[in-house]
């Protein structure tokens, strides 16, 4: 994913040229009129790997990207909340679903798409859970059962393929990793912790 192209300042409507503005040594968009600089930064997104009595919740996505696929509860933060907040957020929103005891689980840097996933680990109010209006469907998987070939990111798999070990060590240290696109395409994990 590339920066996306800006046109027009957003205060007051004139043109913007890209370049690198003094004191900075980075080329930002720029308003010819205003002088505004227009920053463009990562987007963050927020999950959250809900357990319940030995099993996880995925939902099956039932909007673009990756349509039909299976995904944790994640979503771009709003303005004005944590990443605890945003995770438990998007788990109502996507899942039906109340989180309690929320822990930072991993963060995973994803520079080649401009995005940075913080993702939580936590537990799952009376295994209830419903699909929202971003879901086809819920369901709670052990990990036998987890459909590894039908997950929607890598980062997923990646965050799922962590927790079960984890968990079999009985200890959840945070994980930090950066995903890296390879030349041919495929995604490599890189950790930091």
């Amino acid at each position: 994913m590339s920066i996306q192209e800006l046109k027009y300042c957003s205060d007051c409507g004139a043109e913007v040229v890209r370049r690198v503005p003094e004191g900075d040594h980075l080329p930002r968009y720029v308003c010819r009129r205003c002088s505004k600089v227009h920053y463009q930064n990562p987007k963050v997104v927020a999950g959250c790997i809900a357990s319940w009595d030995g099993q996880v919740l995925l939902c099956r996505r039932a909007i673009a990207p990756r349509e039909g696929l299976w995904t944790l509860p994640a979503g771009f933060m709003e303005n004005k909340e944590t990443t605890a907040e945003a995770a438990a957020r998007e788990t109502r929103e996507e899942a039906g679903a109340e989180v309690t005891n929320l822990h930072l689980y991993a963060l995973f840097n994803l520079p080649h798409i401009s995005q940075v996933y913080v993702m939580y680990r936590g537990l799952l109010v009376g295994g209830q859970a419903r699909a929202g209006p971003e879901s086809l469907e819920v369901a709670l998987f052990r990990e036998h059962r987890i459909p590894w070939d039908q997950l929607a990111f890598p980062v997923i798999g990646e965050s799922l393929k962590l927790f079960f070990g984890d968990r079999g060590c009985g200890e959840f240290p945070v994980h930090a990793e950066d995903v890296v696109r390879e030349p041919d395409g495929s995604i490599r994990f890189m950790r930091r912790s």
